[in-house]
């Protein structure tokens, strides 16, 4: 089976719909239709009846099944008797893993595909191979015209990835679009999957949260602010990640002298609603990079992983990728400063690895040596738009 998931509203139905017409048999299912709901309820096996074109596999899509109480067991059992005959794709909103208890492992009946919001390497008309990329990281990448790239770079800066917004084009509109967005995953999705007593407070914490965007997050500071406790405040980040709200990375610590090793750094999957440029850009770069990983993860490249680099001198370097556990690439972000920032000359002094320092300033495109070690400093979207 693939399964599908990904932010609200990010497009997979669409998506899904739209894979399915390149089957002769396809069938679509909704859990949260009323009508599919009492079909499958009443018939578990109802999508033999799927009326067919010719003797070709269909395509069965399950959308929200995760909704469903026993819908692991469910799939287990539709797959082990029916893997053969039908083709099933199940996509959801939150995460698919969320329910553990109470149900048997679908361990080895799937794989995982992640869908983002819109990135200027999805929109863009050239993108790097990914053994090209990752065997010189820093060369090769200026494939796409940089008229292109900055005008869609600026649409993203203003109303973010999200493709109904996206393809609107207008501010007011994603304004519109955006004040209703997390309040109705915190109060109908999340909500109806969590005992949650304080929902305002969990609001609260939300429009919090683009302020501290960037910068290690301490859920102590925050709990404290709040006047509740640091479990609580703990269990409701884990639900922001798990409805893709936020997603969140970690320190790196191997190799390096007096590093932090606990708190992670904070991003949104709506980054418009963060006011400060620089905190916005880097929200921009952490869900391009993060985008990328997962692709590179899923497709069997590798075991990609990002972090950030931070030691209790307060030095950091805001992105490092690693493979295998390995550091692969550092990268550090800069509103206008094209001269080679200190912590990421420090930092690739340690570890020896390719550096990108990113800028959000115009024509900019920079090698220079640090050591025996090379640096990149490059205007963003003329490097992400090639990321493979």
């Amino acid at each position: 089976m693939i399964f599908l998931s990904g932010p609200r509203q990010v497009g997979k139905t669409t998506f899904a719909k739209e894979l399915a017409k390149s089957y002769k048999n396809n069938l679509y299912f909704n859990w949260d239709i009323i009508s599919n709901k009492k079909t499958l309820i009443q018939n578990p096996t109802f999508f033999e009846g799927v009326n067919r074109v010719d003797g070709s596999r269909p395509l069965v899509i399950f959308d929200e099944i995760h909704k469903y109480k026993n819908w692991k067991n469910y799939l287990k059992g539709i797959y082990d008797q029916f893997a053969a005959e039908y083709k099933f794709l199940v996509s959801g909103s939150g995460r698919l893993d969320l329910y553990q208890k109470g149900s048997d492992s679908l361990a080895g009946r799937y794989f995982w595909f992640h869908l983002f919001p819109l990135t200027v390497a999805e929109l863009s008309k050239n993108r790097r191979k990914f053994s090209e990329f990752i065997k010189s990281p820093l060369n090769g990448f200026d494939l796409n015209d940089k008229a292109s790239t900055r005008q869609v770079w600026s649409a993203l800066l203003d109303i973010g990835g999200f493709p109904e917004p996206f393809v609107k084009g207008k501010k007011s509109f994603w304004t519109k679009w955006s004040g209703a967005y997390a309040r109705q995953i915190i109060r109908e999705d999340i909500r109806s999957i969590s005992d949650i007593k304080n929902v305002d407070n969990m609001e609260v914490l939300f429009s919090l949260l683009p302020s501290k965007v960037g910068s290690p997050f301490s859920i102590n500071n925050i709990a404290g602010d709040l006047q509740v406790a640091f479990d609580t405040v703990k269990n409701w980040l884990r639900l922001f990640d798990i409805f893709y709200l936020t997603f969140r990375i970690s320190p790196w610590t191997s190799k390096i002298p007096r590093s932090i090793l606990k708190e992670k750094k904070l991003y949104l999957f709506n980054y418009p609603e963060i006011q400060n440029a620089a905190d916005r850009f880097e929200n921009m770069v952490a869900l391009e990079l993060s985008r990328a990983i997962h692709t590179w993860n899923e497709y069997g490249y590798g075991r990609f992983a990002l972090h950030y680099l931070r030691n209790k001198d307060k030095e950091e370097v805001d992105f490092l990728i690693s493979e295998q556990n390995k550091p692969v690439l550092l990268v550090e972000t800069k509103l206008s400063d094209d001269a080679l920032a200190k912590n990421l000359a420090n930092f690739q002094d340690i570890l020896h690895i390719p550096a990108v320092q990113l800028v959000q300033k115009e024509n900019v495109f920079k090698y220079l040596k640090n050591g025996q070690d090379k640096v990149l400093i490059v205007t963003a979207h003329q490097w992400l738009s090639s990321l493979p």
